[in-house]
This record gives C-alpha cells, sequence and structure tokens, in this order.
C-alpha cells in the first residue's frame, strides 16, 4: 500500500484537520474512520438499539449505509454530519466500537479505501489494524489541555476551567475505553512516527507530514 497514508491518534489531537490537509496536499482521497462509528452509535441509539447487544450492533453495522463527502457525513442518506458530534454519540461511540463484530464489518469497508490506495485515513486503528502495510504512519498527539480546548472550539461547547477540565476527564476515558477494547485497540502502530501538535500551526503539522 504504497499510496497510503494512515494517521491515528486519540481526539482533540488534530487529525481530521491535518489529515484532509495532507490529503490536500497529495492530492489522495481523505476518509474519517471515526465518524463511521459515529455513524453506527448515531443510528443505534436512534433505534433504540442496546448498546450490550453485540448481535444487534453488528446485523446493524453491516445494514446502514455511511458515505463521506468530503465535509458531509451521510447515513443512509441523510446529513448527519453535526449529529455525530453530540455528547450522546461520543458516550457511546467507544462501546459500539469495541463490539468485534461491528469492528470487523467498518475494517472490511476502510480496507477497500486502503486497497485503491491515494488514500489518506485517520481513525484510532488505521496503521495497526485497518492498513498495516500503509508506507506512512503517523501517530499524531497534543497535551490534553489542548485537545479539550480544540474539542470545546469544534463542538462550541464551554471553555472556562472547569468546563475542560471536565472535558478533559472524559476525552482520557474515552482513551483508556478503547486502549482496553479488545478488537483492535486503541495502541500506536509499530513503526509510526510520533507526531506532536500542540502550540502548532496545520501548515506546521502538515509540512512535519508531507
Amino acid at each position: 500500500m504504497v499510496s497510503v497514508v494512515a494517521i491515528d491518534g486519540p481526539a482533540g489531537a488534530g487529525k481530521s484537520t491535518v489529515a484532509r490537509a495532507v490529503a490536500h496536499k497529495l492530492g489522495f482521497a481523505y476518509l474519517d474512520t471515526g465518524a463511521m462509528y459515529r455513524a453506527v452509535a448515531l443510528e443505534a441509539l436512534e433505534r433504540g438499539i442496546d448498546l450490550d447487544d453485540e448481535t444487534g450492533l453488528t446485523a446493524l453495522t453491516e445494514e446502514v449505509e455511511i458515505d463521506l463527502r468530503e465535509n458531509v457525513v451521510l447515513l443512509n442518506g441523510r446529513d448527519v454530519s453535526r449529529a455525530i458530534r453530540e455528547e450522546r454519540v461520543t458516550a457511546a461511540v467507544s462501546k459500539v466500537a469495541a463490539v468485534p463484530g461491528v469492528r470487523r464489518a467498518m475494517a472490511a469497508r476502510q480496507g477497500a479505501w486502503a486497497e485503491a490506495g491515494d488514500v489518506v485515513m485517520e481513525g484510532r486503528d488505521i496503521g495497526s489494524a485497518v492498513a498495516p502495510d500503509a508506507a506512512v504512519k503517523i501517530f499524531l498527539t497534543a497535551g490534553i489541555e489542548e485537545r479539550a480546548a480544540r474539542r470545546a472550539h469544534q463542538l462550541g461547547l464551554a471553555t472556562d476551567e472547569s468546563s475542560l477540565r471536565e472535558l478533559s476527564e472524559s476525552m482520557a476515558g474515552r482513551d483508556r475505553a478503547d486502549a482496553e477494547r479488545s478488537a483492535s485497540p486503541f495502541v500506536m502502530a509499530p513503526g509510526a512516527v510520533v507526531v506532536d501538535s500542540t502550540g502548532k500551526d496545520i501548515d506546521e503539522v502538515v509540512d512535519e507530514i508531507a
């Protein structure tokens, strides 16, 4: 997979923004795999599927249609770009993504993008599981305080000290949950290059990668 760039890292590290910019610079397609899991979590919540029902969640993942176009996420033809960023989805997505059947179904879809090549893929297990043969593997990170501030700004949340502390704790909890799951845990892929985006603008980070 000489034409695949895998960018993994925790929430708020700047993966989506950086991955889009790298894709634009290289003339590659861009795939936000996290948005795919969020779309499944949203659909599960809206259908009232128990998040402990692994069989139901797997069947749902195999059934739903997810289409990613530029900055738009379509779920069964409906624009859910903002809905998948809601707090209820954020609270549910780690549990949904931990289901082995869900990850297998998603990996099959994402793997097709990798096989097609000329793509920048971002998520939490791209370099370690989805595209382990990617020519370029990046682990993008940032300090937890900066990550929380970025996420608050992205979602239009309060940015006072107490709110940011609470958000930081929530994000750290999700990182732990994803790292401890049995199916494709969130880890730094072998051979990945660590890029710390703390205090850097987008152009600086992109220039380190491409």
